[in-house]
């Protein structure tokens, strides 16, 4: 259910992201996407941690980039 995005909700999603990238590395590490998680859905079960993780870093490559991030926040954030 892809929508396409307008310039300001991009912005505003980069925002969000930047919040969540707490040493402003342009990555989300696990760390941090637990802290993630924890605002988003707090019930969230710890076994789905990893799992939801590695369902976003598409790349494989231990971080969640922006586009990665932008890429799931569009298409199925509210599944946490």
């Amino acid at each position: 259910m892809s929508t396409e995005l307008t310039p300001e909700k991009v912005a505003e999603i980069q925002k969000d992201f930047s919040f969540f990238d707490r040493d402003g590395n342009g990555q989300i590490d696990m760390k941090e996407f637990i802290e993630l998680l924890t605002v988003i859905s707090p019930k969230t079960k710890a076994s789905h941690v990893e799992e939801g993780f590695k369902l976003i870093d598409t790349n494989d490559d231990g971080f969640i980039d922006f586009e990665e991030f932008l890429s799931w926040w569009q298409e199925c954030w509210w599944e946490y």
